[in-house]
């Protein structure tokens, strides 16, 4: 297994593509943190950190459910302590909780701008600071943002959210320099296509037809993970470019409606 004895942190891992990361990564031989806000169920959100943490320990591996709000540092450095102390290291690092509220500038509350910065920059940032210490001393880890090239342009009434996205990734092409040496990659990665999640669902980003399972993405984040870090930094990935570089050209299969060719994220989100 590619991943023995590692340990991930998965923020958001409650539901959609963090919980598919995290037991795809179980799967591998990975222990995994799950870190996120919803430790009750939800009858309007399904998913909880102990319904993914029992998927991980389903595979043979540990988990640890963590009730985290990655807006508050002092959350992200306890999150961190409990991952040294219970397990002893933390080899990935992946920022995969996300907020998504689509307004023009003139309608945005600035009490919403600042969650969407907080919860996507922001705690990309803080985490990503908790980590390097431990990541440093081992002299290996991968810091994996969910985030855009910053070639990819956005849409009116999306100001705020692709404000948050793009900010992540330049922290990871900053770090990535800051970090060259050290044995720690710091990457970005972003589907071709939109992804079916709660997310995509709630604000009509498409249709089925429209959309790609989490596979893609899930994937494209254990092939990174399985780079060696030293040499795989500073990059802003499209899933696409990442399998086509492990073999794949088929990308049909990921389809969720079989038999059709989802368009673009462009096509109605970010071009």
């Amino acid at each position: 297994m590619r991943f023995q004895d590692k340990v991930a942190i998965i923020t958001g891992a409650s539901r959609g593509i963090g919980k598919a990361i995290a037991v795809a990564l179980a799967k591998e031989g990975c222990d995994v943190v799950v870190a996120s806000k919803t430790d009750e169920p939800d009858p309007k959100l399904p998913g909880t950190i102990g319904e993914t943490a029992a998927e991980v320990v389903a595979q043979g591996r540990r988990a640890l459910p963590l009730k985290v709000d990655v807006r508050f540092e002092d959350e992200i450095q306890a999150m961190v302590d409990r991952t040294v102390s219970t397990f002893g290291r933390i080899d990935f690092m992946i920022h995969n909780a996300g907020a998504i509220f689509l307004a023009p500038v003139e309608q945005m509350p600035i009490k919403r701008f600042d969650l969407v910065m907080g919860v996507n920059v922001r705690a990309a940032y803080a985490g990503s600071q908790a980590v390097i210490p431990i990541m440093r001393k081992q002299g290996f880890g991968h810091i994996l943002m969910m985030s855009p090239p910053l070639s990819i342009s956005p849409q009116p009434g999306k100001a705020a959210y692709s404000v948050s996205k793009f900010g992540m990734t330049l922290i990871a092409l900053s770090l990535a320099e800051e970090l060259r040496g050290a044995g720690i990659g710091v990457n970005a990665l972003w589907p071709v296509t939109a992804i079916e999640t709660q997310a995509t669902r709630h604000f009509n980003l498409g249709r089925p037809e429209d959309w790609r399972s989490p596979d893609i993405l899930v994937e494209a984040t254990l092939a990174i993970l399985g780079r060696d870090p030293a040499s795989c930094t500073g990059n802003a990935f499209l899933d696409e470019d990442v399998l086509r570089a492990e073999g794949v050209t088929d990308f049909s299969r990921y389809a969720q409606v079989p038999g059709t060719t989802p368009p673009p994220l462009s096509a109605y989100f970010l071009k």
